[in-house]
């Protein structure tokens, strides 16, 4: 492993100045309870009402699939088991850079030899290290990590499954991020947002006396999340941060691993709306799904500037807003259900007009891969 790094000096960006917690962000309300009581229930508890709700969807439209094709330019509508890289390749096409470039490397033999590949491949990109490494095919945050040298790239490849594509995507730099839901049926001149999350990442502040177990231990959420801050600080948890110095908890910014989520919906503008309409509508037969994008402020983002996409979910995406701790269990239930009555509304729609869903056997293969990938993944960071 070594001697292939040997061979190939990565460029690496220069590191920028430190950023405070939440920059750019609306301020995080903290007051209230830190969690909802039901923000991390298992799927079997959360989901039962939402899914009786979309069986009678599926009785009502005379489909099942009817989600696959919300989307019909997404493989799949974006459903399940779609490919994030060819949703990319699509984005930048139609949006340019307004997506954060990639590459992708598909896994296959020895780690080290792959290494140098990969390395290469990012420099014929002109992306330089640090950037942020996921599987192609998952959901919720699975196996994203930021990779910051050619050794952390290394480990991660050693670490992901052989036969699986992963991506590399440049880092954007920004403390802000939020996920933006949108919607239009087919046949609307015009789409609306409809939900929109903002993205804090969690940080305990170091007091030059407790270690880092003990302030996550005593953070008022954090502590009541150890079971996910904890492993994935492992390595330093008896290291005793300055006092003063911000220790970031999690970097991918997923609900269930730690980022939290807060309710932005009121905060949408028309400048935004327009903007993120004219988006949409420049992707050919996107109707359905979230916006995944960082920004260095958000008063920028309300004029519709200033953010950089770096996914973009389709039918099988949430409105993240839900796992804001003051939303009700009865009003999470409500917006899922209108969601999902939207999405096969849309379903139905694009059948009428000609795009049909996908075959019992595309889904299957599709399910079962993804399924038979995600844990074996790196963790997640």
């Amino acid at each position: 492993m070594n001697t292939a790094v040997a061979t190939f000096e990565p460029a690496v960006a220069r590191v920028p100045a430190a950023v405070r917690p939440h920059q750019g962000m609306p301020p995080l309300d903290e007051s209230g309870p830190p969690l909802s009581f039901f923000e991390f229930w298992p799927m079997w508890a959360f989901y039962p009402p939402v899914m009786a709700y979309a069986a009678w969807l599926m009785l009502r439209h005379r489909g099942v699939l009817l989600p696959t094709a919300a989307n019909p330019s997404f493989p799949g509508g974006g459903y399940y088991g779609e490919s994030k890289s060819a949703i990319l390749a699509l984005a930048r096409r139609h949006l340019g850079d307004r997506v954060a470039p990639y590459i992708t490397v598909d896994r296959h033999g020895d780690a080290a030899a792959q290494l140098t590949e990969a390395l290469q491949a990012l420099a014929d990109a002109g992306l330089v290290l640090p950037v942020v490494a996921k599987p192609d095919l998952g959901c919720r945050g699975a196996g994203v990590k930021l990779v910051r040298t050619a050794a952390d790239l290394a480990a991660y490849l050693g670490a992901f499954p052989q036969g699986a594509r992963l991506v590399l995507q440049r880092l954007v730099p920004h403390e802000g991020e939020a996920g933006v839901f949108y919607c239009r049926r087919p046949g609307e001149a015009r789409g609306r947002i409809v939900s929109i999350t903002l993205k804090y990442f969690p940080h305990v502040t170091g007091d030059g006396v407790r270690t880092l177990r003990e302030l996550i231990l005593a953070d008022p959420r954090a502590g009541r999340l150890s079971h996910l801050y904890l492993p994935r600080h492992a390595a330093r948890l008896h290291s005793v941060p300055a006092a003063g110095e911000s220790v970031r908890l999690a970097f991918a910014g997923s609900h269930s691993r730690g980022a939290i989520f807060r309710n932005g919906t009121h905060l949408v503008t028309p400048e935004m709306e327009a903007r993120f309409d004219a988006m949409a509508h420049a992707l050919p037969e996107f109707h359905f799904g979230r916006f995944d994008l960082r920004f260095a402020e958000f008063a920028q983002l309300q004029r519709g500037e200033g953010y950089t996409i770096v996914e973009i979910n389709g039918a099988g995406a949430e409105s993240t807003h839900i796992w804001d701790r003051r939303t009700t269990l009865l009003q999470a239930w409500r917006d899922l259900m209108r969601q999902y009555r939207w999405l096969y509304e849309i379903g139905a729609a694009n059948r009428a007009r000609g795009h049909a869903p996908m075959s019992w056997a595309e889904f299957r293969a599709a399910y079962r891969r993804e399924k038979a990938l995600t844990p074996l993944y790196p963790a997640t960071d």
